[in-house]
């Protein structure tokens, strides 16, 4: 049995779709499935349980890691995905995921070292985005971080020896940096034939946003891990890699990297500028449907 961990802070309108795709063609007992919506206001509880296989737990207070932490302690079954409410998982997708953590490609990996936490490859969808925005993208997407590390992909896999290494997620909203830092590059594991559709931010500003959430919630971790509130080594930002890794290789895209250091640049002074405001359990709604999936209604 594989056991899925969602944690949804009103996700109402994309939790049916999720859940519909993960359970499309499972077999009976195949997943251990646990929504965890946190501060709702909306519907994401009522669309959860009316799928009868899934496990709906319900918390007061909108906080990411503690609903992945009441989703770990309610359910037993590993390996375990952690997924993102609005990412769509398809069944083969979730077993892909299971089957690398269960049968490592020795190829894949050094010798001795299991792979403990697997992802999907990440695709952009970018349509009808402005160039601002495709632009930042060009240069994000070849960013060698993206290839190796385990963030910006809305659903990470971990095996029983993975999720030992830690008690619980820290009370931060970098769950994805933090699972990076857990494991060493050889126990991390890129699932090629299967892709997560993450989408960009529809509008500038609401990438710029994302950003400013993204450097805030790194920004603790990195200074929780040197104060060793965080007894893992967070590792630290590559600064130079858009220009050493992608803009040396292909010149031909130094104009979107023009974009791509302003839009960062701007995002940084923002989270610097606020840096003591407290960090929001925040979603980039630009990229949700207007209305609620229900059953019947999911699509890949």
């Amino acid at each position: 049995m594989t056991g899925v961990v969602i944690a949804a802070h009103n996700e109402a309108s994309v939790i049916g779709r999720c859940l519909d795709n993960l359970l499309a063609d499972s077999l009976p007992d195949e997943f251990e499935i646990v929504v965890v919506a946190n501060g709702c206001d909306d519907a994401t509880a009522t669309i959860a349980a009316a799928r009868n296989t899934v496990r709906v737990i319900e918390l007061a207070e909108p906080s990411k890691p503690a609903a992945l932490n009441a989703g770990d302690a309610a359910i037993d079954a590993f390996p375990r995905i952690y997924l993102d409410a609005d990412i769509v998982l398809t069944t083969a997708g979730a077993r892909a995921l299971r089957d690398a953590l269960l049968c490592p490609p020795k190829a894949t990996r050094p010798a001795g070292c299991p792979t403990l936490a697997a992802v999907p490859r990440r695709t952009l969808d970018l349509r009808a985005r402005p160039l601002m925005v495709r632009a930042y993208f060009a240069i994000n997407s070849r960013l060698p971080v993206f290839r190796h590390g385990l963030f910006g992909r809305g659903a990470i896999a971990v095996s029983r020896a993975g999720r030992a290494r830690f008690e619980r997620f820290p009370d931060m909203v970098a769950d994805d940096l933090f699972l990076d830092s857990v494991f060493d590059q050889g126990e991390k594991s890129e699932v090629d034939q299967i892709e997560t559709v993450v989408a960009a931010p529809l509008r500038t500003r609401d990438l710029v946003r994302r950003l400013v959430r993204v450097r805030r919630g790194n920004a603790a971790m990195r200074a929780a891990a040197r104060e060793g509130q965080v007894t893992v080594p967070v590792r630290n930002a590559d600064r130079f890699s858009w220009l050493r890794d992608v803009i040396v290789p292909e010149p031909r895209l130094a104009p979107a990297a023009v974009v791509y250091v302003a839009i960062t640049v701007w995002a940084a002074f923002l989270a610097r500028r606020n840096a003591g405001a407290a960090e929001p359990w925040g979603q980039d709604n630009s990229t949700r449907p207007a209305t609620p999936i229900v059953r019947g209604d999911s699509c890949a």
